[in-house]
């Protein structure tokens, strides 16, 4: 079967200008949203995982999705006929700083594909050098390709906002990488994901015009992304804008909520990965915070300033507004509607964190005393050196009335620090359970509630490693079972407690376990 039952419709160059120039020659790219650039072929494409369910989203059969052709199309061999590939041209700050012309430098989007009344950029990560690469090949190795693949999965079951993912192809050929950029290159094997997103339109897509000064190109991208990707909007004119705006604070303002809710670190926060849809997008360098510390980072690059870090993800979040505030700023006369959006952005942030809150500790509702106590919880986690997954998770299985130490028992990753936190740990227990009592819920409903909003499962760095490990010996079982695994991250699995358990003693210092860097 081939690609004729899809139908692509191509708004993003249809409506937007694009570079006079095409191919990949690296260039400043003026005046222009994208440049048209193909793929870079590959000698062996073989599909080696993809998701059933974005398959069939975007209305592709299995059928399809198990052809030569597929194979072909999802590494960048072949085209759909509608596919019309481009790379998206857009600037950032990247830790602070402004960094000027960034752009698509290894992905290349292949089309917007139109199913069921939904709009799907597919985009190919890894498909080759685009006339925004830098001097770098385009291209991505398996261990990053694996790790996007299944994380853009695993945080929609965990239902938080993000890109998705279509397919994983491995390449054939070897991408040579210096995976701590500590002069000692080596060849890995290649692969190629396909992402997939209503847009991968990003803060710095408005940033890079507005530092130029060329506000008839922003008011362009502003005006086609609000009628696109924001059909909902009234108003005319300035109005217009700053409902947009105020939408794109809240939408963050939920998305990095649910962040901190899971236990998320993204990794690298730079304003070219932030989505203007409020989704999580460019799956790096990112992690689960395994024993609870709030200035824990995954990100190699942002050791020594930790400016990523988990715990300063909303504050960064903010910051990235502000920068993108000011971008848009020439839009307006006056700067109340854009400081209007980014105080919804924190009346936005506080009214989710509070919800996570009382559900995740289950207390009915919010009340005054409430912040305190999670507080109090988390340092105790830290202290205690806990796993933050755990023991949320075992909360819900500490009786109120009689509460004991037991169900947290597993979380613990020292004796040590074990013995110092239990006294107030235990007093903790028991003030939770009397705050408990006091909310009126029925313990059934209470326990429902605190399972459905801390995770049984999440995509800790040393699951997926064990996957790539077997990924690049050409066995995909390790992603299939890892994945299928997080389709159900807040139920129990019988016969799969193994991913459920504390990070092992061998993952503690290893490659890709504990630190990353954004070497794909």
């Amino acid at each position: 079967m081939d690609g004729t039952n899809l139908h692509f419709d191509n708004r993003f160059l249809r409506e937007l200008p694009g570079d006079s120039e095409t191919g990949p020659r690296r260039r400043e790219v003026l005046g222009a949203a994208w440049s048209q650039v193909d793929p870079t072929p590959v000698v062996a494409p073989r599909l080696l995982a993809h998701s059933h369910e974005v398959a069939s989203l975007l209305g592709l059969d299995e059928a399809q999705v198990g052809s030569r052709e597929f194979a072909d199309v999802f590494a960048g061999n072949a085209l759909y006929a509608g596919m019309q590939p481009w790379a998206a041209n857009y600037g950032g700050h990247q830790f602070g700083n402004w960094a000027g012309q960034l752009g698509d430098g290894r992905a290349i989007s292949l089309g917007e594909l139109l199913a069921d009344g939904r709009r799907w950029e597919l985009q190919l990560k890894g498909a080759g050098p685009t006339p925004y690469s830098r001097g770098a090949d385009g291209r991505a190795v398996l261990r990053s390709s694996v790790r996007e693949f299944l994380c853009s999965e695993a945080m929609h079951h965990l239902g938080v906002p993000t890109t998705r993912a279509l397919s994983l192809v491995v390449t054939g050929e070897a991408v040579v990488r210096d995976m701590f950029y500590d002069g000692h290159p080596r060849p890995e094997p290649g692969a190629v994901v396909c992402r997939v997103a209503p847009s991968f339109i990003r803060f710095g897509t408005f940033e890079l015009p507005a530092s130029r000064g060329d506000t008839t190109l922003l008011r362009q991208l502003a005006d086609f992304c609000i009628a696109r990707d924001f059909p909902e909007l009234g108003g005319v004119g300035q109005s217009r804008y700053a409902e947009w705006f105020l939408q794109v604070c809240t939408r963050t303002a939920v998305m990095v909520a649910h962040w901190l809710r899971v236990g998320f670190v993204h990794g690298v926060m730079n304003t070219d990965n932030m989505s203007i849809l409020g989704l999580t997008i460019d799956y790096g360098p990112y992690g689960w915070v395994e024993d609870y510390d709030p200035d824990w980072t995954p990100n190699t690059t942002d050791a020594q300033g930790r400016r990523y870090r988990f715990g300063t993800q909303m504050q960064v979040a903010y910051w990235n507004l502000v920068r993108l505030a000011q971008a848009l700023s020439p839009l307006f006369d006056e700067m109340a509607p854009l400081q209007a959006g980014l105080d919804a952005f924190r009346d936005r942030y506080a009214a989710e964190d509070r919800a996570h809150l009382v559900a995740k500790l289950g207390l009915g509702q919010f009340r005054d005393g409430d912040e305190l106590l999670m507080a109090q919880f988390r340092e105790l986690l830290h202290t205690g050196q806990m796993d933050m997954t755990l023991a949320f998770r075992a909360l819900a299985e500490v009786d109120p009335a009689a509460p004991a130490l037991a169900p947290l028992e597993e979380a613990f990753y020292s004796p040590e620090a074990r013995a110092q936190v239990l006294p107030a740990l235990g007093d903790w227990l028991r003030r939770h359970g009397q705050r408990v009592l006091a909310g009126g819920q029925s313990q059934v409903e209470r326990r429902r509630i605190m399972l459905a909003a801390n995770p049984r499962y999440v995509l800790r760095n040393w699951l997926a490693q064990e996957a790539i490990d077997l990924a690049e010996q050409g066995d995909p079982s390790g992603i299939t079972e890892l994945l299928e695994v997080m389709r159900h991250p807040y139920d129990e699995q019988p016969g799969r407690e193994a991913y459920a358990r504390r990070r092992p003693e061998w993952a503690r210092e290893r490659a890709g376990c504990s630190m990353l860097s954004c070497s794909s």
